[in-house]
């Protein structure tokens, strides 16, 4: 399953975010994924607590966004919705169309604590 790659890169990621920030922990990591990335939602979501044991985001929930299929059409120049395996032009309905979103895989935000956030007020 290549999810658990994924998940791995996506843990050395955001442990780069979370050196970057000089923070402790992630506590929320949000992923945009569209429907044309090859990337199944779910079977990321059951490698990610693999790829994250042990790691400063092993308590962190992981949500998705989903990305639509969206493309530029080269005949007219819409940009309209498509269909999987139906990336056709919703203005013109040619053929010759570019894909403008819905393909992507990307880390879209990260929630962190620091060390303050982790202590208790007096």
């Amino acid at each position: 399953m290549h999810e658990l790659a994924v998940a791995q890169a996506l843990v050395e990621q955001v442990d780069a975010v979370i050196r970057q920030h000089g923070a402790t922990q992630a506590s929320l990591i949000r992923v945009r994924i569209g429907p044309l990335a090859g990337v199944v939602p779910e079977l990321l979501a059951s490698a990610f607590p693999l790829a994250a044991a042990g790691s400063r985001m092993e308590h962190a929930a992981l949500e998705f966004t989903h990305a639509p299929i969206q493309v530029r059409c080269q005949t007219c120049g819409a940009e309209t919705e498509a269909a999987m395996n139906r990336l056709i032009c919703g203005a013109c309905g040619d053929w010759h169309t570019q894909i403008i979103s819905g393909d992507e895989l990307m880390l879209e935000s990260v929630e962190l604590e620091t060390a303050s956030s982790l202590t208790p007020e007096s």
